[in-house]
C-alpha cells in the first residue's frame, strides 16, 4: 500500500507540474511518466486514465482530508471548500477547465454534492421539493467557487464566502418582501 500511494503521489506531482507548463489537454499519459520516470504499465496499474489522475488528487488532498464534524454550519464547510482550493490554486483553477465526459467539474459537483446535501436538507421540509431544493443550491454555491477559482480568484476565500453570504441574505430578503 505504501509503495501504491508513493507511485500514485510522483504521478500526480508530475500532473501537476506539467498542468502549469501546458494545458491539460495536451499533455500525454507519455508525459506524465516521462516527468516522473515512470512507465506507462505503472501508469495504467493505478489509474484509468489522466482524468482518473486529476479526480484522485482532489480526494486524496481534498475530500480525503474534510472532517465533516468539524463544521458548525453550511457556510463553515463553504469557507473550507475554497480555502483548499485557494491553497492550490494553479491545480484547482486548470482542473476545473477540463472539459468533455470525465471532466473535473462534474466529478466536483458529484464529490461534493453529498457534503452538501448534510448542511441544506433541514432546510426545506417539503420533502417533495427537498432534493430540488438541494439541488439547486448546491449546484448555484458550486458554480460560483468554480467561476471564482477560474477567474483567478481575485478576493481571498474569507472575502469570497462574506459576498456569497451577503448576497445570499440580499436574495433571501426580497423573495420574503415579494411574498408579502
Amino acid at each position: 500500500m505504501a509503495d501504491s500511494n508513493i507511485t500514485k503521489n510522483a504521478l500526480a506531482t508530475a500532473l501537476k507540474q506539467l498542468m502549469k507548463e501546458k494545458p491539460f489537454e495536451k499533455i500525454s499519459i507519455s508525459d506524465i511518466c516521462d516527468a516522473c520516470g515512470m512507465n506507462r504499465k505503472s501508469f495504467y496499474y493505478h489509474f484509468k486514465d489522466k482524468y482518473d489522475l486529476v479526480n484522485w488528487i482532489f480526494y486524496v488532498d481534498f475530500i480525503g482530508k474534510m472532517d465533516l464534524s468539524s463544521y458548525s454550519n453550511g457556510w463553515d464547510l463553504i469557507e473550507d471548500i475554497c480555502n483548499r482550493f485557494y491553497k492550490d490554486k494553479e491545480f484547482y483553477g486548470e482542473a476545473l477547465k477540463i472539459k468533455g465526459q470525465n471532466s473535473f467539474h462534474d466529478y466536483v459537483l458529484e464529490t461534493i454534492a453529498p457534503i452538501s446535501n448534510f448542511f441544506i436538507e433541514d432546510l426545506y421540509k417539503e420533502e417533495q421539493f427537498q432534493d430540488f431544493f438541494v439541488q439547486f443550491f448546491g449546484d448555484a454555491f458550486l458554480q460560483a467557487i468554480m467561476r471564482w477559482l477560474t477567474e483567478g480568484m481575485r478576493l481571498t476565500p474569507e472575502e469570497f464566502v462574506n459576498n456569497l453570504k451577503k448576497i445570499s441574505v440580499c436574495i433571501a430578503t426580497k423573495i420574503i418582501e415579494d411574498e408579502k
